[in-house]
């Protein structure tokens, strides 16, 4: 069963990037604590060109709700301040003459139920992108079973296999946006 084996294998493969695409995703949502990858998304004007701040300057969290961000070269403190205005990250960053300093707000309910509700719909988009493997998978099977690459039978466990697969990742993305739900909410 070569055929089949590989169809699951690269199914696999595919819906274990979409979680990690995901869990990617998940990392940059604000949840009222400071972290750094809520800044992975800010891009600095870097002599023209677009660099991400990570590139451009030391990131460290100095309590749970500050971020300090201190630039290699001094001159670019306006331009990252202006970077991370400019993110659309709900971040107002304060600046001096050595660094910039972004303090995370508290979030309020209102706010928390509205984060809560973009991870879901982030959830729902990752589960449709397993759904499309599955739908790929499952042509690549039929067409196998056409060209005479694998048997009836073994068609059908393999399409068996398919759902099964699909099905776990499904969960996955399920816990994956419990677990965030949950931490959004925590106050």
């Amino acid at each position: 069963m070569g055929f089949a084996d590989d169809v699951i294998k690269d199914l696999h493969g595919r819906i274990q990037k979409t979680l990690e695409h995901f869990r990617a995703e998940l990392q940059g949502v604000r949840t009222g604590r400071a972290s750094l990858h809520l800044l992975d998304a800010v891009r600095v004007d870097y002599y023209g060109t677009p660099t991400p701040l990570n590139q451009v300057a030391t990131l460290a969290v100095a309590d749970a709700r500050l971020i300090t961000v201190k630039p290699w070269e001094k001159n670019l403190i306006p331009a990252i301040d202006k970077a991370i205005r400019d993110a659309n990250l709900g971040l107002n960053p304060q600046s001096d003459k050595d660094l910039v300093r972004v303090p995370i707000p508290a979030l309020t309910e209102e706010r928390r139920r509205e984060i809560v509700k973009q991870v879901k719909h982030k959830g729902e988009e990752q589960k449709l992108a397993i759904r499309n493997e599955r739908r790929d998978a499952k042509e690549m099977v039929e067409a196998g079973e056409k060209d005479g690459d694998i048997s009836a039978d073994d068609a059908k466990k393999t399409l068996d296999k398919v759902q099964k697969e699909t099905d776990e990742g499904v969960k996955k993305i399920d816990e994956l946006v419990a677990a965030k739900e949950k931490e959004v909410m925590t106050v």
